[in-house]
């Protein structure tokens, strides 16, 4: 049995939740530069340093309030160990690094809150889990990428109506107005996604006694704010490609589209304190777009491959956290 002191134990759990995030950053930074490099609006680089720029931002502008959804909604806090949070945390790394590997868009959402909520029912019982938090979560994931279909067929729509006296030469105008649609879409994703590490650093500090209730100290937000950056920075090209190529042929328009579709849907939620998955809203919006020009512009059986995914994350990963926690807690013991 290996014992470990608090001081330890949180070291421990900063590794993993921080590498958590940079490899929320690096898979997620597909969902905003796809379309722009796709429509070269940017170059690839470019984009990338854009990105995390407002990636780091993000908490700042649009505050925490889903850190506080992640952290003290699901579960109550008498039931979380820090083992529980290990768990967690690697169930959600693994399904991050295999859909990688594998260049499909899951989302990173999606992965933590099955990590969290296996390994809590594998510790304490479902009945540790706290149901209309839990309902919360779960309707904001899965209505905001219909939200972001409708909303990015409704507004292609739109801009082809008013459009349609366009020279080709219009594109040049999509292209500049990708520079702040990817600004506004980095910094939702920062504000969105970013705090769901927060909340679980948080979670870890309460229940290690660093902290006597759930607040959010501001190095928590520095240090998941830089490591979601550098991720971004890094960059997914697996699922760049698969997000900016595979669907359709992505030009200006359907670029703007698409990020100025999920930006309003993500800093949405952000600010409501709901925790989507950028994934979703990205890809659901690249459909809507697409589908507003000519349905069968869509490469539906990737669409149906990326869905797939998105209904095997929450249980795979559940299950995951759930035989690490049952591995964990023979081996690990905190003072």
């Amino acid at each position: 049995m290996l014992m470990l002191s608090p001081v330890m134990a949180l070291g421990v759990l900063l590794f993993l939740a921080l590498f958590f995030n940079f490899l929320n950053g690096f898979h997620d930074a597909s969902n905003i530069v796809a379309t722009v490099i796709s429509s070269r609006a940017m170059s690839p680089r470019m984009a990338l340093t854009w990105t995390a720029i407002f990636e780091l931002l993000g908490p700042y502008v649009l505050g925490v309030a889903v850190a506080h959804t992640i952290g003290a909604d699901i579960v109550g806090a008498e039931h979380i160990t820090v083992v529980v949070l290990y768990a967690g945390l690697i169930a959600a790394i693994v399904w991050n690094l295999l859909t990688w590997y594998l260049g499909i868009p899951s989302s990173s959402s999606h992965a933590l809150i099955g990590g969290l909520v296996g390994a809590v029912a594998m510790a304490a019982g479902p009945g540790a889990i706290r149901l209309p938090g839990l309902e919360k979560v779960f309707i904001a994931l899965f209505t905001s990428p219909v939200i972001g279909f409708v909303v990015g067929y409704v507004l292609l729509k739109f801009l082809l109506g008013i459009l349609w006296w366009a020279t080709p030469k219009i594109n040049r105008w999509f292209r500049i107005g990708q520079v702040f649609t990817s600004a506004a879409l980095a910094l939702s994703h920062g504000a969105n996604d970013g705090q769901k590490t927060m909340g679980v650093i948080v979670l870890g500090l309460v229940t290690l006694g660093f902290l006597p209730e759930f607040s959010m100290p501001n190095w928590v937000i520095v240090a998941s704010s830089l490591t979601l950056s550098l991720g971004a920075y890094t960059g997914g090209w697996r699922l760049i490609h698969t997000l900016g190529a595979k669907f359709y042929r992505i030009r200006p328009i359907h670029g703007f589209s698409v990020q100025l579709t999920s930006a309003s849907v993500v800093i949405g939620a952000a600010l409501l304190g709901g925790p989507v998955s950028t994934t979703q809203v990205v890809s659901a919006a690249i459909v809507g777009v697409g589908s507003a020009e000519r349905a069968s512009k869509v490469r539906w059986q990737v669409f149906q491959d990326i869905a797939l995914a998105w209904l095997l994350t929450i249980p795979a990963t559940a299950l995951i956290a759930a035989g690490a926690y049952w591995v964990l807690r023979q081996y690990i013991m905190v003072m």
